[in-house]
């Protein structure tokens, strides 16, 4: 079966303050493949709007299942006013994990800081999920798959960790940002549900019983994108002029053509070399709710 589908997760780029740190972490400790290292090239840079990223240090991390999906570290200095889960832009990464309930006592010791341990959540029994900040405070998931839900199917993991399955957005206005991703990437609205969002609630030092509505933004039943409404509290996300955003930065999908979609580019699309990429033809743009989202073609 053909992995890189229409609207698959490619990779989920973080900023982080010590690459070499963060490598002790996700490398080391997460035992995930580093498969690409260097610095980020001008062109590049440019194409995500971010030209102070040019020359950064980076790598690119892939599951030893095999699956072509990544996680990408770029080094970047740490915003001292950046708290996690409190703007709009792309929240944290979720990656699907054997043995969840194992996995706070292999992290003891790593620079992951562990912000919510495994759980069961009542009406949801399809998954167990833990999260953790990584030493850029990007926020990543770790997910058990249980069973597929309804309205989709969950991957199982194929090693310890393996592959990053859904990428979570914070935004002012769900419905807008759902009928955006349906409009302009032709992907599909799956489930929705209305929960109390222990992370958000933390977040914004809310009751602990604040309902908080999330969709599923999804291709067929593949789940992409959880799209969360986020109180009127949360504001965009601060970043210095030029670069990244702090944290969970940019998220990288595939789809099947770049042409038509009426999609404004932050620089036209270049094909470009290498493992991520694969001299696929590549743009971003900027999603609804500020957030940095490259495409990467195809067909």
């Amino acid at each position: 079966m053909t992995f890189l589908t229409h609207g698959r997760i490619i990779g989920g780029l973080s900023t982080v303050p010590d690459l070499a740190g963060a490598l002790t972490d996700y490398r080391d400790a997460l035992g995930l493949m580093v498969v690409e290292h260097g610095v980020i090239d001008a062109g590049l840079a440019a194409s995500w709007g971010c030209p102070a990223a040019a020359g950064a240090r980076f790598a690119t991390l892939a599951p030893t299942s095999g699956a072509p999906c990544h996680v990408r570290l770029v080094e970047q200095p740490l915003r001292s006013d950046f708290v996690p889960a409190r703007t709009y832009g792309w929240a944290a990464y979720e990656i699907t994990v054997q043995d969840v309930f194992g996995w706070p006592a292999r992290l003891a010791g790593s620079g992951f800081d562990i912000v919510g341990l495994p759980k069961e959540i009542p009406g949801l029994p399809y998954f167990v999920a833990m999260q953790m900040l990584g030493r850029g405070r990007e926020m990543v998931y770790l997910n058990e798959v249980r069973q597929d839900t309804p309205t989709s199917d969950l991957p199982r993991a194929a090693s310890s960790v393996d592959h990053l399955f859904i990428v979570i957005l914070a935004t002012p206005d769900r419905a807008t940002t759902m009928r955006w991703y349906e409009e302009r990437l032709g992907l599909e609205e799956g489930g929705t549900y209305t929960i109390p969002y222990s992370m958000i609630n933390n977040a914004f030092a809310l009751d602990p019983a604040t309902l908080t509505t999330i969709s599923m933004a999804q291709a067929g039943r593949m789940p992409i994108v959880e799209i969360d409404d986020y109180p009127a509290q949360a504001g965009p996300r601060a970043r210095d002029d030029g670069r990244l955003p702090p944290g969970n930065a940019l998220v990288t999908l595939a789809i099947d053509s770049l042409d038509g979609r009426g999609l404004d580019f932050v620089a036209p699309p270049v094909a470009r070399d290498g493992p991520f990429y694969g001299r696929r033809r590549a743009a971003t743009v900027v999603g609804p709710a500020g957030e940095l989202l490259e495409l990467v073609e195809i067909g």
